[in-house]
């Protein structure tokens, strides 16, 4: 095991890719020449070029619909979106083109495209630039969504991503980037709809995604000191959902909690808690429990923007009404 950054463990999955195949690139805002705007393209330029590393116009629709066109051609493009808050200025290419077109060729025509992008808040980047926009993308067909949480699980969906002859989309959280993890010291892919065992208990379930897999785990051990056993769920993909990890703990445990950074209505924790209410009901001792940002727009004020984001604290005193 070494220790490095989220971004670095992106970084060098990328030169890993880009090494072993010629059919892969980078295209975005600010990619090549100053190595992305949270550094994960760093030193990709120098070492591939600039016909491989692609520094675009300010131009979503332009340079993600040129993302699906090279796709269509053979290549294997992976395309940085600077914030997941401007994907719904490319949403024509991204859900009308990038994900339907196997579809409507009756699969002739294939589109294994990656599309890198940040979420979530605590820059205080304010309403437009700090969204999770993940149960969005994941309620249109034919878009693969993962959710990485540490350093390792970034580097090696990414992996898994670039290789799949489908699109995906790849939701990185931003406020990860500069964070220090452990990771194995030669990463391998992770294989998609595969949930992992952040943490083993027999009380209740959490399933999170992306940074909230940490804050679920330091809310569980500090509820461990108070007799409450937590087994936390990194979901790692949320299309595919691995229901099957997500059930087998709950019929342990009874209760479920979903804990996901995006807006709470209409979102990933809704469906994993009718997914699970759908198979196993009368497994659960308790309603299915979720903790999102709410329906507001995310403030730019400290002040205001923190409270409002999911937390550790918000886990811990979530799971304590379950046991009161």
């Amino acid at each position: 095991m070494r220790k490095i950054k989220y971004a670095k463990a992106i970084n060098e999955a990328l030169d890993k890719i880009m090494a072993e195949d010629e059919n892969v690139m980078v295209i975005g805002e600010d990619v090549g020449f100053i190595g992305g705007n949270f550094k994960c393209t760093e030193g990709l330029l120098e070492k591939y070029g600039d016909m491989r590393v692609k520094d675009s116009p300010i131009s979503e629709q332009g340079f993600v619909g040129m993302g699906v066109g090279m796709a269509l051609t053979g290549l294997r493009p992976i395309v940085e979106v600077m914030f997941s808050d401007f994907l719904l200025v490319a949403a024509d290419q991204v859900i009308n083109q990038m994900a339907k077109i196997t579809y409507m060729s009756g699969g002739q025509a294939k589109v294994p495209m990656t599309i890198r992008c940040p979420i979530g808040a605590g820059r205080s980047s304010a309403a437009q630039h700090s969204q999770s926009m993940q149960a969005m993308i994941a309620h249109f067909p034919g878009i693969k969504v993962a959710v990485p949480s540490t350093a390792q699980e970034a580097a090696g969906l990414l992996m898994t991503a670039v290789y799949d002859d489908n699109p995906v989309v790849v939701f990185e959280h931003k406020m990860e980037y500069n964070k220090t993890f452990e990771v194995d010291d030669v990463i391998k892919p992770i294989p998609f709809g595969k949930a992992r065992i952040a943490r083993e208990g027999k009380d209740i379930t959490i399933a999170a995604t992306s940074s909230m897999v940490m804050k679920s785990e330091a809310a569980a051990e500090r509820l461990a000191k108070e007799g409450i056993d937590c087994e936390v769920i990194d979901l790692r993909t949320i299309v595919p959902l691995d229901k099957d990890t997500i059930i087998e703990s709950v019929k342990k445990t009874g209760r479920l909690l979903v804990v996901d950074e995006a807006h709470e209505r209409c979102g990933i924790g809704a469906e994993v808690g009718a997914a699970v209410a759908d198979d196993i009901f009368y497994y659960l001792d308790a309603p299915v429990g979720r903790i999102g940002n709410p329906d507001v727009p995310l403030p730019f004020s400290p002040a205001l923007e923190f409270p409002l984001i999911p937390s550790e604290d918000k886990v811990y005193e979530k799971v304590k009404t379950y046991f009161k």
